[in-house]
């Protein structure tokens, strides 16, 4: 095929009606005319230019399936024929249509153009062959291509061709490929094969057994075997061995699991270990029983830092293991002991799990520890009423840094966060802080109210009165708060809500709860702040206008005001950019009780959202809930939970529903989210997979007992929360 008839009716396609990522597709035919150009530059951004369109990071679109054709016809005239299969390929396999893309419409374009892209199969150049292989069967299109793979396969002589089209056999005919996978796991066959073999038995759903088992052992370290295959999916291939086999949720998959990652951490080359890390740690967020197992081999790496390609691997695998990683407590001091980098992260480790070990080692050199104050101050998490233990020391420490000139960014926000959980224990870095309040100003005032609420009070209601305009709002919030006079604060606040900045009218709002009657002089302020930001409303203005709504709400109980603000965020917030946004509106709903009735149609929309039924759920139950299924609303609230949407708020849900609402399956369902092995995500939790895991089995556990389906304490249920 010569470019002439490939581009023959390239202008006649209606390029600037059709929708690519970036918008219109007028751009498309420059970008394939410059993949046949004689400049190597240019043909090389043109490619780069189309994945990033037409293909944007696996999406497809209208234009995808319009520009599929000359793709084809550009590989088959010899054209950069590798690299277009392999844009072929991926277009075929993806299954996120942009807009504008019928569902399919991209797969049917390329299965068209087989009968440029087989004839590949037969070409002389193994690596033209190998993509052919891989484009072909991204098709699903099994009727015109597993022939032609399989008289390939009769006679393929190359290792990584065999293995593509092992592979690709696999995904076109799993069941018919189950013998032909198992006879290529035998030891005398090349390495790139035989683990092509273990990866197509798990694709087949095969059982896993102790041939694979040994198999995967004798190979590693495994990456290497698959540096030069198509599918990016499996380049890591120990990981997605475990991630497959743990997603069975079978007893015997997770053992399998477990005895393969304990028995590479131990290996003795250091490839092999860095692979066992990436993967141990995919387990240890996977699985509930996996830190217990997996702890003794991780720890173990600690005790020669120099048998392991990296330690920071090693810290990041041992934050993962919960409580289980308190042996390693000795060895995370030693490291922390030294100096640089690899001391500091040694030391947030150990600052999570044995914080009383670390504050004395982090007064030691606290201006090089920036990742173990984080550490310290984002302890305690939620469930933990103990702050970082206080150290003289470390107080000494501390107040040398606030005298620093240079101190800027993340670290003195940790460090007068540090000090206030203190307390008065922090007193004597009170001339600290006072020197420090015109440089942080919006940090200090907590810390200073906490270390010492007498002498505070003067310079709190200097700040708030005459301090820098962005500290204003803490100063007075700390005033009101150790003396009750409300005067400064309601000064500022009005002074915030009237500058129509989303950020902080929504800060401003929320510091009116608490301020009783004495905040009914803001209502003019509130009512006018609301606005669209001179357009269409922002995820940050609809923050703030549900802050301003509550506001109102408190102050005046009248849902004129409210009902719009909240009803508009339900309305026009986007859920795949804005869930959190849409989850606080559905609670903000709930807090109007009866008066917020209005909003229940758009309420009841949001129970088809797993993200946002929960919310919607303790909603609907306050604002109006006559007629409710209340079956149905523990179905939505349990399918948020089994989707890792909303896992605490379905928690929420299922309280407020009642133990009385809750099935036998209903109960089956939550005791399984409960005590299975596979944890639950909270996602948007700042705690960590493993940490807020753990609360959520805690919450389920006792939402069972309260509904009769556990009849003990938590003893009577064997944890196996990490």
């Amino acid at each position: 095929m010569d470019l002439v008839q490939v581009f023959a009716d390239l202008d006649a396609q209606p390029w600037a009606e059709l929708e690519h990522a970036y918008g219109g597709a007028e751009d498309v035919p420059e970008l394939l005319r410059g993949l046949a150009g004689e400049d190597e530059e240019e043909a090389s951004e043109a490619l780069s230019e189309l994945y990033g369109s037409i293909f944007h990071q696996g999406s497809v679109y209208e234009a995808t399936a319009r520009a599929v054709p000359y793709l084809a016809g550009l590989a088959a005239a010899g054209v950069r024929s590798s690299e277009l299969l392999l844009l072929l390929g991926g277009i075929a396999e993806s299954e996120d249509e942009g807009d504008g893309s019928e569902a399919g419409d991209c797969r049917a374009a390329v299965i068209a153009q087989l009968p440029l892209i087989l004839p590949f199969v037969e070409a002389d150049d193994a690596r033209l062959r190998q993509a052919a292989v891989w484009a072909a069967a991204r098709t699903g299109a099994v009727e015109p291509v597993l022939p032609v793979l399989r008289r390939r396969g009769e006679r393929e002589k190359d290792t990584l061709v065999r293995a593509e089209l092992l592979g690709a056999t696999v995904l076109l005919d799993p069941a018919g490929a189950a013998h032909a996978v198992s006879a290529a796991l035998d030891a005398g066959e090349p390495g790139e094969l035989r683990i092509a073999a273990v990866l197509g038995c798990l694709d087949a759903g095969l059982p896993w057994t102790s041939a694979h088992h040994e198999a995967v052992l004798s190979l590693l370290p495994l990456d290497g075997l698959v540096a030069d295959r198509f599918d990016l999916d499996r380049m890591e291939p120990l990981r997605h061995i475990v991630d497959t086999l743990l997603d069975r949720e079978t007893a015997a998959d997770l053992e399998a699991v477990l005895s393969l990652l304990d028995t590479a951490l131990r290996a003795p080359d250091s490839e092999t270990r860095a692979e066992a890390l990436w993967a141990a740690e995919a387990a240890c967020e996977f699985s509930r029983g996996a830190p217990a197992r997996l702890a003794a081999p991780l720890t173990g790496l600690l005790d020669d830092p120099s048998s392991v390609r990296s330690v920071r691997s090693v810290l990041t695998a041992l934050d993962k293991l919960g409580a289980h990683a308190a042996p390693a407590g000795p060895a995370l001091a030693a490291l922390a002991s030294g100096g640089g980098e690899l001391a500091d992260r040694a030391l947030a480790s150990l600052a999570r799990i044995d914080p009383e070990r670390a504050a004395p080692l982090l007064a030691r050199d606290l201006p090089e520890r920036p990742a173990a104050l984080g550490a310290a101050v984002g302890f305690p998490e939620r469930g933990s009423a103990a702050p970082f233990p206080y150290d003289p020391e470390l107080l000494t420490a501390v107040r040398a840094r606030l005298a620093d000139p240079d101190l800027t960014g993340n670290e003195p926000i940790h460090l007068t966060r540090l000090l206030t959980s203190w307390g008065e224990r922090a007193a004597p870095a009170f001339p600290e802080l006072l020197a420090a309040r015109g440089r942080f100003p919006v940090f200090v005032p907590r810390a200073l109210a906490a270390a010492d609420p007498v002498k505070a009070v003067g310079p709190l209601r200097e700040a708030a009165a005459t301090g820098p305009e962005e500290g204003r709002l803490a100063a007075a919030r700390a005033l009101h708060g150790l003396t009750g006079d409300s005067g400064p604060l309601l000064t500022v606040l009005a002074a915030e809500l009237a500058t129509g900045d989303c950020h902080r009218q929504k800060e401003a709002a929320g510091a009116i709860d608490g301020l009783g009657g004495d905040a009914a002089v803001l209502l003019p302020s509130l009512r006018a702040a609301p606005g669209t930001d001179g357009g269409d409303r922002t995820v940050p203005r609809m923050e703030a206008d549900l802050e301003l709504a509550l506001a109102l709400w408190r102050l005046t109980g009248e849902a004129d005001d409210v009902v719009p603000l909240i009803a508009g965020v339900l309305e026009e917030a986007d859920s795949d950019w804005a869930r959190w946004t849409l989850v606080r509106a559905a609670r903000a709903a709930a807090l109007l009780g009866p008066a917020g009735a209005p909003l229940r149609p758009a309420l009841e929309e949001g129970l088809d959202d797993p993200e946002l039924a929960p919310s919607a759920v303790l909603a609907l139950l306050a604002v109006d809930p006559s007629g409710l299924d209340r079956t149905d609303l523990a179905d939505a609230a349990l399918d948020s939970a089994e989707s890792h949407s909303d896992a605490m708020g379905a928690l929420d849900a299922l309280a407020a529903l009642g133990p009385e609402t809750l099935s036998g399956p209903h109960l089956d369902r939550l005791a399984d989210l409960a005590e299975r092995d596979r944890r639950v995500w909270w996602p948007g939790s700042a705690l960590g997979v493993v940490r807020a895991d753990a609360l959520f089995q805690e919450a389920a556990r006792a939402l069972l007992r309260g509904a009769g389906a556990i009849s003990a304490g938590p003893a009577a249920v064997p944890s196996t929360a990490s």
